[in-house]
């Protein structure tokens, strides 16, 4: 009765909407941790180890040496962190609340709301993790170059949007079939585990072999970041416009089929899990 009214114009609903993500965002990232710093720590503790496991396994069965002319950290984060920023991205979309949470209950939230925190928070632990990874990396080593800078952010960028496309999939998905959609999405990521290629070089494999996985597009994105980030190394049989137009597909599909699942959501799908 005694509320002020105010005019809702679309700057203002965008800068309200722009305010609420952000909140979201810092509460994803403290979602799990005390604070953000210690949620850094965790992931570069993790890729730290992702990394030490393969180092020492290429060390091991003597293939070091059989790679590109250059920094083998930087082939093995030109690979892994690729495979993580992406999968990442999967999982926090693929997991972002839905329309029957009892989050969505508030007023100012949504799931696009929903999803774009939760992106954000992914992207933002992966990439200042990265960031100190390659710095600590300079710092005693002193190895850490870029063939082109650019290109290779272009492509760390569209490993991360790619992930957005696949876990879009995945979340609409998940309220039709919760346990197929969760197997699936499982059965992708150890499929990447190898169909990324971060452990071998396009170039240097047979043909029959790239078959196998060219129609992965993350093979593709780590692929074009070698040859970003190596002076020496062109990908032949790699290219960035395919998981491109890849991801623009699966986001097109994956938000025609989030609009369809919203529309038919029942809050009994929640208590039935």
């Amino acid at each position: 009765m005694f509320e002020a009214r105010q005019t809702n114009t679309m700057r203002r609903s965008l800068f309200s909407m722009l305010e609420v993500t952000y909140h979201a965002s810092v509460q994803k990232v403290r979602s799990s941790h005390r604070n953000a710093v210690w949620a850094i720590m965790t992931s570069i503790l993790q890729a730290g180890m992702f990394v030490g496991g393969f180092y020492l396994m290429f060390y091991f069965i003597g293939a070091r040496e059989a790679k590109l002319r250059g920094d083998f950290m930087m082939y093995l984060l030109s690979g892994i962190y690729l495979y993580l920023c992406h999968i990442r991205a999967v999982a926090a979309v693929s997991a972002a609340e839905g329309g029957t949470s009892s989050l969505m209950q508030h007023g100012p939230m949504n799931p696009i709301v929903a999803i774009a925190s939760s992106l954000i928070s992914a992207f933002y632990v992966q990439t200042i993790s990265l960031l100190v990874i390659l710095f600590a990396l300079h710092t005693f080593s002193g190895t850490v170059t870029f063939h082109n800078w650019k290109a290779a952010l272009m492509i760390y960028l569209l490993a991360w949007f790619s992930g957005f496309g696949v876990g879009l999939v995945f979340r609409a998905m998940r309220p039709w079939s919760p346990e197929v959609t969760r197997f699936a999405q499982q059965a992708y990521m150890r499929i990447n585990m190898v169909a990324s290629g971060k452990m071998f070089v396009a170039n240097m494999v047979p043909g029959f072999i790239i078959s196998m996985f060219d129609w992965n597009p993350l093979f593709h994105i780590v692929d074009q970041m070698r040859g970003a980030v190596f002076v020496n190394y062109f990908p032949h049989h790699t290219n960035w416009e395919y998981p491109l137009y890849v991801a623009c597909g699966l986001l097109i599909v994956g938000l025609m089929a989030e609009f369809f699942t919203t529309k038919r959501a029942s809050m009994s799908w929640d208590m039935g899990r």
